[in-house]
C-alpha cells in the first residue's frame, strides 16, 4: 500500500502555505505522495472571482514543483463535485493506495456543511493542519461533535496506516499567514499569464485540454 495524501482545495491560486502544509504532512504522516485535488468547483465558494481550471492548475503545478506533489484536475475526469463522491471513486479505482485526507483547522469549523461528512470519515483517516485563527474552532468542532470520539494522538500518527476510519488527528505545523485571497487583491489579474502548462495530468497520465 501507498501511502497517500489528498488535499482538496480550489488554488486559486496555488502559494507557499499549501506547500508548507504539505510538505509538513508528508513528513509527519510519513506519505510518499501527496495529491493536491484542484477542484473543477467547489461547492461552498461562489463561482464569482473563481479563475479558469487551467489557471489553477498550472500554479498548483508551479507551486508543487521539486517536492513529492502532484498536482491533479482528477476530479474532472471522475466527475465528481463532492469529496465524498472523489473519495469513494479513489477509493475504488486505486486499491494499491492507502488515503489520507488532509484539510485546515479552518475547514474543520465548517466540516458539518459538506456533504454527507460522517460517511466522508467513515472513508479514509483525516489529518487537520493548525490554521492561524481556527484552532479554537476547530477544537470546540471536535469537543462538540461526532468526530470527538474518533480523535487519535498525534504520537501515535506514524502508525496512521493501520487506523480503521473514523479517525481523526489534529498536527501542528509553524504556520504561515499566507492566503489566496491576499494573493488575488494583490494581484487580481494573476491568471491571465499562467505560464507554461503540463501535456500531460500527473496522476491520470491523460492529456490535459
Amino acid at each position: 500500500m501507498i501511502p497517500t495524501g489528498l488535499l482538496g482545495g480550489s488554488f486559486n491560486p496555488a502559494h507557499r502555505a499549501h506547500r508548507g502544509i504539505s510538505l509538513f504532512a508528508a513528513r509527519a504522516l510519513a506519505l510518499d505522495e501527496l495529491w493536491w485535488l484542484v477542484s473543477p468547483g467547489n461547492p461552498l465558494k461562489p463561482a464569482a472571482g473563481m479563475a479558469p481550471l487551467a489557471a489553477r492548475l498550472a500554479s498548483a503545478r508551479r507551486m508543487a514543483r521539486r517536492a513529492p506533489i502532484r498536482a491533479t484536475a482528477i476530479e474532472r475526469e471522475l466527475g465528481t463535485r463532492y469529496t465524498v463522491d472523489t473519495l469513494a471513486r479513489l477509493v475504488r479505482r486505486y486499491p494499491n493506495r492507502r488515503f489520507v485526507w488532509l484539510m485546515g483547522a479552518d475547514n474543520l469549523v465548517q466540516f458539518t456543511r459538506w456533504r454527507n461528512w460522517r460517511k466522508i470519515a467513515r472513508t479514509v483517516p483525516i489529518a487537520v493542519i493548525a490554521r492561524p485563527g481556527y484552532d479554537d474552532g476547530a477544537r470546540a468542532a471536535i469537543s462538540r461533535g461526532w468526530l470527538r470520539r474518533f480523535v487519535r494522538r498525534a504520537d501515535q500518527v506514524k502508525s496512521w496506516t493501520t487506523w480503521r476510519p473514523p479517525a481523526l488527528v489534529l498536527l501542528r505545523s509553524s504556520p504561515d499567514p499566507t492566503s489566496a485571497t491576499q494573493l488575488r487583491g494583490a494581484n487580481p489579474r494573476w491568471h491571465l499569464d499562467p505560464g507554461p502548462r503540463a501535456l500531460t495530468d500527473p496522476v491520470t497520465r491523460r492529456p490535459l485540454s
